[in-house]
């Protein structure tokens, strides 16, 4: 089998790491394990991983401390493990730039379509060269590099926000539910809470709205969804 895209798996408890390992070998990747942070951000150093499965309670760094740290240079796609079922838990995560979640106790089979469902909607999203940058009011977005610009000044997305307006960039005034884009942006409607998508909402209002708290762009359609209106 053609070897996929390299994945680390972070948890303290080693009879995890081996399932999760297992199951993603059997599905042709590439995985290297992290007992903790410090030992999780040698090898984010070293190899790159084109994405991390990473539990939240670690040792010396714990999840949510790596999570904010990867975010300040670094996009790689990060899906949360958590023994804990509090929303806030999941909320925090996501907050500080994770892409999904999964709670334990959990189905490897789950982790390994949450693995490809990622990495396939960040390959999907990828265009063609020659596509050019696009304009909308404040906005521009570089679909090649993945960079955006708003009023001039440079804005960090993690994969997942840059996803999400991107799409909402291409579809300007249309009105999209969240399970409408949890099923585009995520790819599954079935496993990810819709939460998800109101967190995303609000984390991308935060960086591309002057009053984040009375948004321009992304504007809420009240008991329908949300939609992209450019900035007048």
């Amino acid at each position: 089998m053609t070897v996929k895209s390299t994945i680390l798996v972070v948890d303290d408890e080693e009879t995890i790491r081996e399932v999760v390992r297992r199951y993603l070998e059997r599905d042709g990747y590439l995985v290297k394990e992290a007992a903790d942070g410090y030992e999780a951000l040698r090898i984010i150093q070293d190899d790159n991983p084109a994405l991390i499965v990473l539990d939240l309670m670690l040792p010396g760094i714990d999840g949510l401390s790596l999570t904010q740290h990867l975010r300040l240079d670094r996009q790689i796609p990060i899906i949360m493990l958590t023994a804990k079922s509090e929303d806030s838990d999941r909320i925090r995560g996501l907050d500080l730039g994770a892409d999904d979640y999964i709670t334990k106790p959990f189905n490897p089979q789950e982790v390994v379509s949450r693995v490809r469902a990622v990495l396939r909607r960040i390959e999907g999203s990828k265009p063609a060269p020659a596509q050019q940058a696009i304009l909308a009011g404040g906005i521009k977005i570089d679909p090649v590099a993945r960079q955006v610009e708003v009023e001039g000044q440079d804005i960090t997305l993690t994969a997942k926000e840059f996803d999400l307006l991107l799409y909402f960039v291409q579809n300007p005034q249309q009105v999209f539910t969240r399970s409408q884009l949890l099923a585009q942006i995520w790819g599954d409607e079935l496993y990810t809470d819709p939460s998800t998508v109101t967190v995303h909402i609000r984390r991308l209002r935060e960086k591309i709205e002057s009053i984040p708290g009375s948004p321009e762009y992304i504007l809420t359609v009240w008991g329908v969804g949300y939609k992209f209106a450019g900035k007048k």
